[in-house]
């Protein structure tokens, strides 16, 4: 059987491995066999860093909490410690944003979880 070298698919392929190379620096948005490796890599780190993204925000939320309890002299591990005791389950997406935007309802958590640790 004969090699196809200039068929339809072949060319369909190429031209979708290169769109996705648009915008690539150098020879990896317009040389296929480069593009090709270019691509790849790419959609790997895309696949991995999708499930990174998660800790990423885990670590912001917590950094942030570290940060709003601090004035109140808390660290973020004594107060999600002081949080357990007290019995409340908030988590860490929900006790940043609160922080943020109602300092008046983080205060009686923090209040609350003083209370349960004996500060």
């Amino acid at each position: 059987m004969s090699r196809a070298v200039d068929g339809s698919k072949r060319k369909e392929h190429r031209k979708k491995i290169l769109k996705q190379a648009k915008g690539y620096w150098g020879r990896r948005h317009s040389n296929y066999k480069t593009a090709k490796d270019a691509v790849a890599k790419a959609l790997s780190y895309a696949y991995r860093d999708r499930r990174d993204r998660k800790s990423d925000f885990r670590r912001i939320w917590i950094i942030r909490i570290n940060a709003a309890v601090r004035p109140f002299g808390l660290s973020y591990s004594r107060f999600i410690d002081g949080m357990n005791k007290a019995g409340i389950t908030i988590n860490r997406k929900a006790l940043s944003n609160l922080a943020i935007e109602d300092a008046e309802a983080f205060k009686a958590v923090v209040e609350s979880v003083k209370a349960a640790l004996g500060v």
